[in-house]
């Protein structure tokens, strides 16, 4: 995204005058979310100054900062001490825009989770394979997500937006780079990963010309 986050962290990027964090925290606030966890690396003392404790969001905002980029596992599994989830917790990535999101939805999911009889380790948000990620990430077949392909299974991609088992991060130690796809590849073969195919607007602001074009396509 340079040179446009050479002074701004991309969450912090616009979309009709409000940033990509923005747009999220609203949808948070409004589904009942009130406790939420902001990691960040590069320039996040932007982010604090933008959102500082959420109040003005009618949220309650915490800061993870990681000094060096972690991924997103390592992330993850640092800011599990302020998350403090009983088991489950739900993740959406800073970058991605995905207006009318039905978070809602994705919370029924995550108290459905807490009942069933074996618990999976995620429940990962699916999307049609955009034109710059043609070959997509995982399978998805019913609900079941693998990396290996089976009989009417369609490889989608993952949009960034899941729910996550405390348990998926046992393995790691805090402060250490680690990402999140050799996780979910493991536990992907123990049958620990569900998820759902979403139809509805998400994209992935990966370059100048993209953010450009969603602020001309949602004026």
């Amino acid at each position: 995204m340079r040179p446009l986050t050479d002074n701004l962290p991309k969450p912090l990027l616009k979309i009709q005058n409000k940033s990509l964090l923005q747009w999220h925290l609203e949808a948070l606030s409004q589904a009942g979310v009130k406790d939420i966890v902001i990691n960040h690396a590069w320039l996040g003392q932007k982010i604090e100054d933008a959102f500082s404790d959420g109040a003005q969001l009618g949220v309650r905002i915490q800061y993870s900062p990681e000094g060096k980029a972690l991924e997103t596992a390592g992330g993850i599994c640092k800011a599990l001490p302020l998350l403090d989830p009983n088991d489950y917790f739900l993740v959406i990535n800073g970058d991605v825009f995905c207006p009318g999101f039905p978070i809602e939805r994705l919370l029924a999911t995550l108290s459905a989770l807490q009942g069933a009889p074996k618990p999976p380790l995620a429940h990962l948000v699916m999307v049609p394979n955009p034109p710059q990620h043609p070959d997509g990430d995982f399978y998805l077949s019913h609900s079941q997500v693998s990396n290996t392909e089976s009989a009417g299974a369609e490889k989608l991609t993952f949009s960034g937006i899941g729910i996550y088992h405390k348990s998926l991060f046992a393995g790691l130690e805090i402060g250490i780079p680690a990402k999140l796809a050799p996780l979910l590849r493991t536990a992907m073969k123990d049958n620990q990963v569900f998820g759902e195919k979403y139809l509805g607007p998400w994209h992935d602001v990966g370059s100048p010309e993209r953010l450009q074009e969603l602020n001309a396509a949602y004026e």
